[in-house]
């Protein structure tokens, strides 16, 4: 692609605010950012204005259809297509109205609510998101909305997401001035988020029902070769895995997407993109839209796109790892230091609300990353524990000490980087190291929150972090306006939180232990993560600030569960079928030929101890792997005719299906190290991790 060509085709399939300015009037521009910037419905007018220009853009770009594209409880994006296309008499003429922009109805009842909507109520509602620009792909245009139920209760995780922008806007423009930051009007929350995944190749994939129907392999033996040579991390690009990458860098470009970096993870066949910050739901927008774009040209590839935390066991599993950041209107972004962040008041305030937020809400961020699929990463010497703590840095750490003390400690720069090679300049270091075992990172101007998974929506992580960082914004205006200093108030915030910043090794047994003493909760498991959401602490929070009613977190905390449950059905039926009608009988193949060798070597009058020993080994094998499958399907049976309350069927589902799972797998994983490889039915790891 040439480097015009590269300029002028960037964000060419978005209707973006450059887009809207040349194709309206004056005067509706200025009425549809007037109407945003005071929170104000637009007027139907300006809409009607607006949908006709994206209509013509729309069509001049290829599109016949139009869909409302929204994020509902699935944790995928749904969309329903119509076409512009209207009947007139004898003729056609291309129709889409400013109600049609504004609004759509799609059937609410086929979609998880938790119990928020009844079958037989159907009617839910979307509506535009005019803050996140709409895109023209495969024919159709796509129009960010949000869904509700026909009662206005959030039916999707967008939703929330802006209501949490809403709170923290108001928090902070209430807090800012108190610390001698006037001119404020808004605030925004901007995140960049690092997508990992993995490639495979397509024939691989499509012979490995487990990855087909699961997302993840349930069961493998390790490859002789795994990560533990670390010579993939950054490695040389594969021409394919390059060719795939050019691709996805083109399309995301193409749709205003900004991927910045593409290169080799740790393990073996793992990758990652990166894209520059945006405003949150902006950049919520595009990591679906990336997900799906790198899904689909993989397969035009040869490759299958995998976003499952954990595809493979024994090597690392895939995050999504979340940089957060506060920016006001006036272009301060609030967790910059500055040269001199003892006196730089907005800072200071803002880290210590964080470092509250973080503290007093830690089993809400737990949540916010709780799946099936990321109980699998968490916690596993690759990804940050289920313990939420803070990293802050030496310097940021030597601060917070002295706030706390009220001694004062020298404050110097963080030095200068020297190679110790004449010819290599040296310059001037970062104020923090990097930690990558901590789950919540400060990365100089930015919290990095490590523990969100790949396949997850940075939706739900990203509507937490709004909220408790406003919640802390409006405790210390309401300390402030008591009579306190805003010293006084960041003094006591820190002091009185500090337990949760933690600088050292998050994978260590010591820190699980330290954790403990220090009263911070470890939610090892999606089922004990859901039980926060029941706790009326939270809940009176959320509700009263604006983010979640107490009905919408119930039914979360209803649709999560099932979601986990069904989670580890889907699996455990699948682990069972491949057992059953693949591996199980393979084996006993193999352990056939063993035998008759066995037998025509006795014939032959030929010494065969080993080859018997061998036999023995493998039949035991078989054995234990028959009678897991068969407690496997028992209490696959029991679980799921069990009418216990949601939570206890999930904890049996956890407990006694995923537990036998995991050992079924251990068995049949020991089969497949002594079965003759032209004997086993499905590629092995050395193929999928290796085969590209």
């Amino acid at each position: 692609m040439e480097l015009n060509n590269l300029v002028n085709d960037y964000g060419c399939l978005a209707f973006t605010d450059d887009v809207m300015k040349e194709r309206i009037p004056k005067s509706t521009y200025k009425a549809f950012h007037e109407s945003l910037d005071n929170g104000e419905e637009l007027s139907k007018e300006c809409a009607t204005v607006i949908a006709n220009a994206m209509k013509i853009w729309a069509v001049e770009n290829g599109a016949t259809h139009f869909t409302h594209w929204f994020m509902p409880m699935t944790g995928l994006t749904a969309e329903k297509h119509d076409a512009f296309l209207e009947p007139d008499g004898t003729k056609a003429v291309l129709e889409f109205s400013g109600k049609t922009l504004r609004k759509g109805e799609p059937d609410a009842s086929s979609f998880p609510s938790g119990g928020l909507r009844a079958t037989f109520e159907a009617r839910g509602y979307t509506a535009w998101d005019c803050t996140s620009p709409a895109f023209v792909k495969d024919g159709t245009l796509y129009i960010p909305t949000l869904f509700c139920s026909y009662t206005g209760e959030a039916l999707d995780k967008k939703t929330p997401l802006l209501r949490s922008c809403d709170a923290l806007s108001q928090a902070a423009v209430r807090l800012l001035p108190k610390l001698g930051l006037e001119g404020v009007t808004r605030v925004t929350a901007s995140v960049g988020a690092e997508q990992e995944y993995f490639l495979v190749d397509d024939k691989y994939y499509q012979e490995r029902m487990d990855l087909k129907l699961t997302g993840r392999t349930l069961f493998g033996a390790m490859a002789p070769k795994g990560q533990e040579l670390e010579d993939h991390y950054f490695g040389s690009l594969k021409r394919k895995v390059a060719a795939f990458m050019k691709d996805l860098d083109t399309e995301l470009w193409k749709y205003g997407i900004p991927s910045k970096t593409k290169h080799n993870e740790v393990a073996p066949a793992q990758h990652e993109v990166a894209c520059v910050y945006s405003k949150v739901n902006i950049t919520t927008d595009n990591n679906h839209l990336l997900m799906q774009l790198a899904q689909d040209i993989a397969k035009k590839h040869g490759l299958r796109c995998l976003l499952h935390e954990k595809p493979f066991a024994g090597v690392n599993g895939s995050g999504k790892h979340d940089n957060w950041s506060v920016i006001t209107n006036t272009g301060v972004n609030l967790f910059n230091p500055g040269p001199k962040p003892e006196e730089n008041k907005p800072f200071l305030a803002a880290l210590a609300c964080t470092i509250k937020a973080v503290d007093e809400y830690a089993e809400l961020l737990r949540m916010s990353v709780a799946s099936a699929g990321n109980d699998h990463r968490l916690g596993a010497n690759e990804a940050p524990p289920a313990i939420i703590s803070m990293f802050l840095g030496e310097e940021l750490d030597a601060l917070v000490e002295e706030i706390c003390s009220g001694k004062k400690v020298a404050h110097g720069d963080s030095g200068r980087f020297d190679t110790g090679v004449s010819v290599v300049p040296t310059f001037s270091k970062d104020n923090t190291d990097r930690n990558r075992t901590s789950p919540f990172a400060f990365t100089g101007n930015k919290f990095e929150f490590r523990a969100v998974g790949s396949a997850q929506s940075v939706a739900g992580p990203n509507t937490i972090l709004n909220a408790i960082l406003a919640q802390e914004m409006n405790e210390m205006s309401d300390a402030i306006e008591s009579g306190k200093t805003a010293d006084e108030v960041i003094k006591e915030f820190i002091s009185e939180h500090k337990r949760i910043i933690f600088n050292g090794d998050g994978y260590s047994a010591e820190w699980e232990e330290e954790a403990a003493r220090r009263g911070l909760p470890n939610n090892k498991n999606t089922v004990d993560a859901l039980k926060c959401l029941k706790e009326e602490k939270y809940m009176e929070m959320l509700d009263r600030i604006g983010v979640y009613s107490k009905v919408e977190l119930a039914s979360r905390y209803e649709i999560l569960l099932d979601n986990y449950i069904k989670t580890i059905q889907v699996e455990a039926l699948t682990a069972l079928k491949m057992a059953k009608t693949q591996l199980y009988p393979a084996a006993c193949d193999y352990l056939a030929k063993l035998s008759g060798s066995v037998l025509a070597a006795k014939d032959a009058g030929i010494e065969c101890e080993f080859m018997v020993e061998d036999a023995n080994n493998l039949s035991g094998l078989l054995k234990t792997a028959k009678e897991k499958m068969n407690t496997l399907e028992a209490n696959i049976t029991k679980a799921q005719n069990s009418e216990a309350e949601i939570f206890e069927v999930a904890s049996m589902w956890r407990d006694e299906v995923f537990g036998t799972m995991q050992s079924l797998r251990e068995t049949m994983d020991a089969v497949e190290e002594v079965v003759d490889d032209s004997y086993w039915p499905i590629p092995t790891y050395v193929d999928l991790l290796f085969g590209i």
